[in-house]
């Protein structure tokens, strides 16, 4: 299922052979897609507005985990919940390689990954195809808002391939982030279903809210609180962005590979 070629990765010096390895291992799992560009343009996604029917082989919902990384997500949801079919997107597949391998060793069937841009996804679903998305711990953008995950920019994309009633979950640990959120989410009338800024402290039981994420765990270890809105993507003509003053996260002044990481957590990405 694999388009991306190594030859450009091995010319560039710059990939271990660590990396390399993950990136063989990618192209031979079965429940993993690549596709660049290019391929979409000519050839277009076999699977779109047919996963269900020629991957999964059954008429679950769909679920996204956009900006996926390491993959945790997805696969944690995969096995609490069998009974729906769940799709990490990421463009890093040497992060989402983990979440690739762990879900092809325990041989889960309602698990698949996905390598591409998030603004594409448009190019590998169809019109209500998507039942729910999930945002973890995205990088907040603070100075660009159209990068946000949850800007006006990115509701539209969202609403192209969202069911009606499509829920969209953000988990975050930065303020400026889940501010901004809950702003854009009041600005345009949205339905919120849940709605906290401190998720471990808010008495909530949902065991999806348990699943912790590789970036999660350093922010818990930080002492941070989590922050979680959950909301429904409803279709509208018109899309405000909020106008509203935030302060930005000052913990978060340096590259998101840098910031604030335990030592072991750092030990163990330079250790690959």
């Amino acid at each position: 299922m694999a388009y991306f070629c190594l030859q450009s990765i091995q010319k560039q010096g710059t990939v271990g052979k660590n990396k390399l390895q993950k990136f063989d291992e990618m192209a031979a799992y079965p429940h993993v897609f690549q596709y660049p560009f290019a391929v979409l343009q000519e050839k277009g996604f076999e699977l779109k507005g047919r996963w269900n029917e020629l991957f999964f082989k059954n008429d679950h919902p769909l679920v996204l985990e956009l900006g996926c990384g390491k993959g945790e997500y997805t696969v944690g949801l995969g096995r609490l919940f069998p009974e729906k079919n769940f799709i990490g997107i990421d463009i890093k597949g040497a992060r989402m390689w983990s979440g690739a391998k762990e879900s092809f060793e325990a041989g889960m069937t309602n698990v698949a990954f996905l390598r591409t841009h998030i603004e594409l996804i448009s190019r590998f679903f169809a019109p209500g195809e998507v039942a729910e998305i999930w945002l973890t711990f995205p990088d907040p953008q603070m100075k660009k808002t159209n990068k946000r995950l949850t800007s006006t920019r990115f509701m539209r994309m969202y609403r192209e391939i969202l069911a009606d009633n499509g829920i969209v979950h953000l988990k975050t640990d930065s303020n400026f982030m889940y501010t901004y959120t809950c702003e854009m989410v009041r600005a345009n009338g949205y339905p919120v279903l849940f709605d906290t800024d401190d998720l471990y402290h808010s008495g909530a039981t949902d065991e999806i809210l348990s699943i912790r994420t590789y970036y999660e765990q350093q922010w818990l270890d930080r002492g941070l609180n989590i922050k979680y809105i959950r909301f429904v993507c409803e279709e509208r003509g018109e899309l405000t962005e909020p106008d509203v003053e935030i302060e930005p996260d000052a913990y978060r002044s340096f590259n998101r590979s840098r910031r604030s990481q335990p030592e072991t957590a750092r030990q163990e990405k330079e250790n690959g």
